[in-house]
């Protein structure tokens, strides 16, 4: 059976895109990553495209992440952000971007498992797909989803120095 990956694009590639952003944490990059994916999924007729994709774009972003320490080692960087015309609130921006490091922080406080189960979960795949990408027993997915969020939860609080109110 051949694959419909233009199908498979329109139904994916937002959630392929998030779940890129989550881990290289830069939108134009996760949207590049998405691409690359696709292109090298065009050669295969796996049996479970999306699955498939998100494994592809899996170790992109791995292999994206080694690069950046490598470059990091050598290199010293200079980022220069581009202002979009319409200036948005300050203090709107300020808080948005503390919110965000927020997470970023607590994420990084999860293991590497709980970290990849929520963002495989919060970028639309299924169960099925989850137990598939990662390797965990389909049964076991819903058990681990529950404790990365209440990590998630804890590591959050903890970061932000709130008593973690347990209910």
């Amino acid at each position: 059976m051949s694959v419909d990956w233009s199908a498979v694009y329109r139904e994916t590639y937002q959630d392929l895109v998030r779940f890129l952003h989550r881990k290289v944490w830069d939108a134009d990059r996760a949207q590049d990553l998405a691409q690359e994916a696709f292109v090298r999924a065009l050669d295969h007729d796996p049996e479970s495209p999306r699955s498939f994709l998100f494994t592809v774009a899996s170790n992109l972003a791995r292999d994206e992440a080694r690069a950046a320490i490598r470059r990091r080692r050598h290199l010293t960087l200079i980022k220069a952000e581009v202002e979009d015309r319409s200036t948005p609130d300050p203090v709107e921006v300020l808080e948005q971007e503390r919110r965000a490091a927020a997470v970023r922080r607590a994420l990084d406080q999860l293991s590497e498992r709980d970290r990849e189960v929520l963002l495989l979960w919060d970028a639309g795949l299924n169960y099925e797909e989850i137990a598939e990408q990662t390797g965990l027993a389909l049964k076991a997915i819903g058990t681990t989803l529950s404790r990365a969020r209440r990590r998630l939860v804890e590591a959050h609080e903890a970061l932000e120095g709130r008593d973690v109110a347990r209910g």
